[in-house]
């Protein structure tokens, strides 16, 4: 076969879609087709390996996987699918996987119909230019509805909805006509196979004995095994030892060619020269420029990370370098704290990463680890006019250099069904949320825009909607800028020290009630000791919240068997005097669920 041909017979797209519309269950149904893999080893969502990914039933990397296919006129084709995320905090693997392929399969769930994060990935693709395949998926459901969805698809994404295909991922109703879809609707890849290697980075992974897997999309030229590479980021050079495609299993080849899809293993050790983005080029015949990169990642959620042990901090170093290749969107640098000693601040693109990435580095690194309460990026004006960038408590000003704080604020996209419109509403005003627009979508749906502070969305906010909405609302964001507000400093203190570690930075106005809250949480966590452990909220000198952990009690009075009070008070008297010594000398332990006890939904 001749490369053009087999350039022709290629189609790499990807399967985007709002969270649970089944992206994972059609893709297990595309490679069962292809059989790929027998019946005796598969398993549901075959493309998440990730423990959590199983557990939680969501999708957090994007997954790459090459499917031979046999079309109905026997010609054989190549389909590179990648499976990816659809929650909103995992937008930048969604980008990453769009930008590796030439097409894209958009799933509408039939009963749900187009939610945020439909409309969000679908302005994704189109930055990209990819064709957009229409797909209506779950229509086995008891609740579909199909032309109210075609007529969604026409109107509120402007798509033909004549080409949309309907399909059951779970029953496997309508694969067939997919695959032919693929093969017609998205074009093949372009590249000159003769000119020099322009490889994308689009991913990468660790194994212990091989180094640095790099999975790689091919626009020009061919690598095979034997050949030099160089990273134009930073002009490392490297041997490929072996190259191949994924069939959930790597499958090695030895060679790719332009528009493949595959990985390659060239005994990289170390760990910082592969960034994500980058481009990989011949060391002997380089490429004139780089491959445009990916859009810059922009973290919203800060939070610090420290070891429980603090002798631990170089293998926690050495594990966040690993998780840092699996995970481009994180970003960290060195921090340290008087309570916890060294660790890491660390960037997230919101609450649900956070969560993944500390059960990441206790399951796959074995890390034992410590997070503070997260926080957003404040811009805070100082007396003498300058002006700071600050996401961690420790470093906000004293309240008399202050002279403003700025807070960032987003656009919330909110589509709900009309039953539930006013419930929402107070949830997003509670959180300061101001409406700026209110569009009827058709008679059942309508989409709310709210202007609100990204520090008010961060705790609890989308599993309240959720919950309010019974799983029928969907939200979806993005950054509009800094407005002022009025900040104070939270401070926790156990045992009259302040624990930098607990600090928060709080709108005034709730910072009441959130020290109450925190103190509340802080009194069920910590252990009970010999002696009282007040717990503080304070901001500044002054304390607005207290709690106490009562202190466990011996039963002096146990071998008093009446007889005169004075006993009795003699007793606990002295039982007193040595409290009160303990207490001098007393130190509190604090257990890692004190510092996740400030993650926690208001309900729970």
């Amino acid at each position: 076969m001749s490369v053009m041909a087999q350039t022709k017979n290629t189609r790499n797209f990807c399967i985007i879609a709002h969270i649970d519309h089944g992206k994972s269950t059609l893709a297990d149904r595309l490679i069962q087709k292809c059989k790929i893999i027998d019946d005796r080893n598969f398993q549901n969502q075959i493309l998440d390996n990730m423990d959590i990914e199983r557990e939680r039933g969501i999708t957090i990397k994007s997954q790459a996987v090459t499917i031979p296919y046999k079309a109905a006129d026997g010609v054989e084709y190549i389909l590179n699918l990648v499976d990816t995320p659809g929650h909103v905090d995992f937008t930048y693997e969604v980008s990453r996987a769009i930008n590796s392929c030439e097409g894209a399969l958009l799933l509408v769930d039939a009963a749900q119909g187009v939610q945020a994060q439909t409309l969000s990935n679908m302005y994704l693709a189109l930055e990209h230019n990819l064709e957009i395949v229409p797909v209506i998926n779950k229509i086995d459901m008891p609740a579909a509805d199909i032309p109210r969805v075609k007529k969604q698809i026409d109107k509120d994404l402007g798509l033909d909805s004549d080409t949309a295909i309907a399909v059951s991922a779970r029953q496997g109703i309508g694969i067939d006509e997919l695959f032919e879809a693929i093969i017609n609707q998205i074009p093949p890849p372009k590249g000159n196979p003769d000119a020099p290697l322009r490889a994308l980075i689009f991913d990468c992974h660790y194994d212990p004995y091989r180094g640095v897997v790099v999975h790689l999309r091919l626009f020009d030229g061919k690598l095979k095994k034997g050949m030099k590479i160089t990273f134009m980021s930073n002009g490392s050079v490297y041997e490929i030892e072996t190259a191949g495609v994924f069939k959930l299993a790597l499958v090695e080849t030895g060679e790719l060619t332009a528009g493949d899809v595959g990985y390659i293993i060239a005994g990289i050790k170390t760990v910082s020269d592969v960034r994500v983005g980058d481009t990989v080029t011949g060391a002997d015949n380089p490429c004139d420029s780089a491959l445009p990169g990916f859009r810059e990642v922009k973290p919203v959620v800060f939070s610090s990370i420290y070891p429980v042990d603090s002798n631990d901090y170089e293998e926690l170093r050495t594990s966040m370098e690993k998780l840092k290749l699996n995970d481009a969107s994180l970003i960290y640098e060195k921090d340290s704290s008087a309570a916890l000693g060294f660790g890491f601040r660390c960037g997230f693109l919101g609450l649900l990463h956070l969560e993944v990435i500390q059960e990441r580095l206790e399951r796959e690194f074995d890390q034992s680890v410590i997070f503070t309460a997260p926080s957003v990026k404040y811009k805070v004006k100082v007396k003498g006019g300058e002006e700071m960038l600050i996401d961690n408590p420790v470093d906000y000003p004293d309240e008399g250099r202050l002279e403003s704080a700025e807070e960032p604020y987003i656009r919330a996209a909110v589509i709900t069904p009309t039953d539930y419109l006013g419930n929402i509403m107070t949830l997003c005003m509670e959180k300061r949320g101001i409406q700026t627009n209110m569009t009827y979508l058709d008679e059942k749906r309508v989409e709310m825009i709210f202007d609100m502070p990204l520090a008010e969305v961060l705790f609890d906010f989308y599993d309240r909607l959720k919950s309010i909405s019974r799983g029928y609302a969907s939200f979806d964001y993005d950054i509009s800028g800094y407005k002022p507000t009025e900040l104070v400093k939270l401070d926790i203190l156990l045992n009259g020290k302040p624990v930098d570690a607990l600090s928060q930075l709080v709108f005034k106005e709730s910072a009441y009630d959130r020290a109450r809250k925190f103190c509340e949480r802080l009194r069920d966590e910590i252990p009970r000791q010999q002696f009282k452990i007040p717990i503080q909220g304070a901001i500044g000198s002054h304390v607005i919240a207290r709690e106490t952990v009562n202190a466990l009690r011996k039963d002096v009075l146990a071998k008093c068997y009446g007889g005169d009070i004075t006993r009795k008070r003699k007793l606990l008297e002295k039982q007193k005097e040595g409290k009160k010594r303990m207490k001098m000398v007393g130190d509190v332990e604090l257990p890692q669920s004190a510092f996740l006890a400030v993650l926690k939904s208001r309900d729970e």
